[in-house]
């Protein structure tokens, strides 16, 4: 095991919850060793929410010196491609994780193929001619019985005819499948005989056209898990009802029982998690791609500035329970905060530019600041900013009417610049309309380093960046996707989650930055002083670097939405 998988094992030593006591009490009755596994189906990009069950699933394996495998639930290969197997791998790597063995359920198929002949020589699957429309129909409802398919009873022999014929490609899709011969009143419904197989003439990703027939997922899912011996089959709470479909097959064919437990999945607040709506977001452009970094993947969150150790912290405080509930997005915030503050360098960047003068320094006087790279590291060392006559401040650092208790910069008012000097406001320099376009400053010359002429203090601390020296970049100030908590409900008749976008969620202003942030690599993050945490975008180019906000130094959602 390597250092930094080591490092990550050390985030799940200390936690219980429900499973663990499952997994504990099945270790002390002879349980040899845990085996888990995380199956996503490679159709699509994963999303805050697999990140926790990528979490749990491999965190369990770790924490009791077992297994886990990384499984691709490639049934469908109407929706399936590589790219998606390719950007899981990565997600997964990326979050902290190595899995002890990739496997596909195609790699099952044979396997799968034999059982469902095995399940058919004891009379407990049948072939069915009905159309889909009619099977629906037949299953009856949670209060009424099914009603048996008329080709419920064919022999063994007829139905071995039929379903070899279905794999040989006689048949068109729709014309047949295989069902499971169960029980057409059972309460559950999905155990009112559900199908096995259906006939797919469709090229599989891996497997070519091999295959004209396809496993379902309940089907193929707890015989994979048997396969690979999985001893814990982890799975959120929605698949509770198919936990007695899946040990009704590994029980009738008597393999490896691998049982299932389920888990509530990630809800959060402000956010959409249905690949179907996020698939909506990217294909009408409501969104820049599946790595939008509003978006909730795990790519665009990664791309936003996200750490994976952010994400771990967030899922080891949510949790594991056992019923759903909605988390607050705040936390997540919160997570990424706590462990940028720890660890990434600050520098200096005015967003909304208001240029400042400060008229009895010296002109053409080159000065070098010493400015802390971080605080809360102490092996971060410092670096060296120019100084100067001329300066830009954020605009928001300046008011012309202040109230009481303001202790940013005003007229006839002092503040310090960070790092650097005490100025006092003398001069507001306006247009014709009265926009400001200058502010005329004087400084303390013997007020470096945190002193003053005469020992007085000020409140009021702003940042800055030389006016000569700075460079200029786009940033991105990413905010909340959408604007209602719950932005699945609509306000309007007929509505849907989009009518909940947030049209303030993107926004690009033009800023002025320290000079070094331009040596900076795509991915690197940083702390701009008093604004937030910040990523270098990978559509940055050499001259124009781009950098997306992460998160606020606080929430002010709150305080925004409230008004």
């Amino acid at each position: 095991m390597d250092k930094e998988t080591e490092g990550v094992k050390d985030d799940y030593k200390d936690s219980l919850n429900f499973i663990e006591k499952i997994i504990e009490e099945d270790i002390s009755n002879g349980c040899k060793e845990i085996i888990t596994r995380f199956p996503p189906e490679p159709n699509g990009y994963l999303h805050i929410g697999h990140a926790k069950s990528i979490c749990l699933n491999f965190g369990l394996a770790l924490k009791y010196s077992g297994k886990c495998n990384l499984r691709f639930d490639d049934t469908n290969p109407v929706k399936e491609d590589t790219e998606y197997v390719d950007s899981i791998k990565e997600d997964v790597q990326w979050l902290g994780f190595n899995w002890a063995g990739e496997y596909y359920a195609s790699d099952y198929f044979d396997q799968l193929y034999e059982w469902a002949e095995e399940l058919i020589k004891k009379d407990k699957a049948y072939v069915d001619d009905q159309t889909q429309e009619e099977i629906r129909l037949s299953r009856g409802t949670v209060t009424e019985p099914g009603k048996e398919s008329p080709f419920r009873n064919r022999t063994v022999e007829e139905n071995l005819d039929l379903f070899r014929r279905m794999k040989n490609g006689e048949f068109n899709d729709g014309d047949k499948v295989l069902r499971a011969k169960i029980d057409m009143a059972h309460p559950n419904m999905l155990m009112r005989d559900p199908i096995m197989y259906r006939i797919n003439h469709t090229e599989h990703h891996r497997t070519g056209n091999k295959w004209c027939i396809y496993p379902m997922y309940d089907y193929a899912h707890g015989e994979s898990d048997s396969i690979e011996k999985v001893t814990h089959s982890i799975c959120t709470l929605e698949f509770d009802v198919h936990r007695p479909l899946y040990n009704w097959f590994i029980d009738n064919l008597e393999i490896f029982p691998s049982r299932q437990y389920e888990f509530a999945r990630l809800n959060l607040t402000y956010t959409v998690m249905s690949k179907r709506k996020l698939l909506q977001l990217v294909k009408e452009n409501f969104v820049l791609g599946w790595d939008d970094p509003r978006m909730p993947t795990i790519i665009a969150l990664r791309r936003r500035g996200y750490t994976p150790e952010s994400i771990r912290l967030f899922v080891d405080k949510v949790g594991v329970a056992k019923r759903d509930n909605i988390i607050d997005l705040g936390l997540l915030e919160y997570c990424v905060r706590e462990d940028l503050n720890k660890r990434v360098l600050r520098r200096m960047a005015v967003l909304d530019p208001i240029k400042l003068v400060i008229t009895n320094y010296p002109e053409g006087k080159k000065e070098i600041i010493n400015c802390v790279n971080n605080p809360e590291d102490s092996d971060s060392g410092t670096r060296e900013v120019e100084f100067g006559r001329e300066l830009y401040i954020e605009r928001d650092d300046f008011m012309e009417n202040p109230p009481k208790k303001y202790f940013k910069l005003s007229p006839g008012g002092e503040v310090r610049l960070r790092y650097a000097y005490i100025i006092k406001c003398q001069e507001v320099i306006k247009d014709e309309d009265g926009n400001i376009l200058e502010l005329h400053c004087t400084y303390d010359e013997q007020s470096h380093g945190g002193g003053s002429s005469d020992g007085r203090k000020v409140k009021g601390i702003i940042h800055w960046v030389n006016a000569n020296t700075a460079k200029t970049a786009e940033v991105r100030l990413f905010d909340r996707l959408f604007s209602k908590e719950n932005p699945d409900i609509s306000d309007k008749e007929g509505g849907t989650f989009l009518d909940n976008l947030n049209s303030d969620s993107l926004k690009s202003v033009h800023a002025f930055i320290e000079p070094s942030l331009c040596d900076s690599e795509v991915g690197d993050k940083f702390q701009f002083e008093r604004l937030g945490y910040f990523c270098k975008d990978r559509d940055s180019l050499p001259d124009k670097p781009i950098f997306n906000r992460t998160v606020t130094l606080k929430d002010t959602w709150a305080k925004l939405s409230a008004k």
